[in-house]
């Protein structure tokens, strides 16, 4: 059997999910969550062999949760199934140790082949989304996207440089260098390019 978690913040969504792989023979849904801290909890609680996550999630997005799972070398796969169509996501998925990128349009059986091939140690990533994502790289390093993402979010210089235990001048700097790199005329703008391309 292959033993699944789900985290997904839409209720209808996940139940779907749910219902859908447990008709599956070979299949097995373990929990359900809908936040990325839940999921964290639970993937040390349940022990699952694939956790199958959305990458939009309060607390902890889907990626953060991709990145902390590598970083901790947990023996889980991980499938990303979203929305979100963006180059930059997928390569940002990669870089974290995601086995399997699907979108949310996909015929449903796409799912339950997916976790198949992860489950035997392969990679299960949408065809064009994979060719787009080598198309244009991603110029910010991660300091500049977590203060530019703070920014678009609202938050002042000194509130970031409060949050993220940096300098005023320091955080300056990395929006300057990120609108720069973007080329983009303030951190509004900076940050709405980056969020199209999936680069935050």
């Amino acid at each position: 059997m292959i033993r699944v978690l789900l985290a997904e913040d839409q209720a209808m969504v996940r139940g779907a999910l749910s219902a859908l792989l447990n008709l599956e023979s070979d299949i097995e849904v373990l929990g359900s969550v809908a936040d990325g801290e839940s999921a964290w909890r639970e993937l040390q609680r349940l022990k699952p062999d694939v956790l199958v996550t959305d990458i939009e999630m309060p607390g902890l997005t889907g990626l953060e949760l991709a990145q902390r799972i590598h970083r901790h070398e947990l023996p889980v796969k991980c499938i990303i199934v979203t929305t979100f169509a963006r180059p930059g996501f997928l390569r940002r998925a990669l870089d974290a140790g995601v086995s399997g990128y699907l979108l949310k349009d996909a015929p449903a059986e796409n799912l339950a082949e997916a976790l198949r091939i992860v489950h035997r140690g392969g990679r299960s990533i949408d065809p064009q989304l994979a060719l787009e994502a080598w198309s244009e790289a991603d110029p910010l390093n991660d300091r500049e996207r977590q203060v530019l993402r703070l920014a678009g979010e609202g938050q002042s210089a000194s509130d970031i440089a409060a949050r993220l235990n940096l300098s005023h001048g320091t955080v300056r700097n990395y929006l300057s260098e990120a609108i720069g790199k973007l080329g983009a005329a303030n951190r509004i703008e900076a940050y709405r390019l980056a969020r199209q391309k999936g680069w935050l």
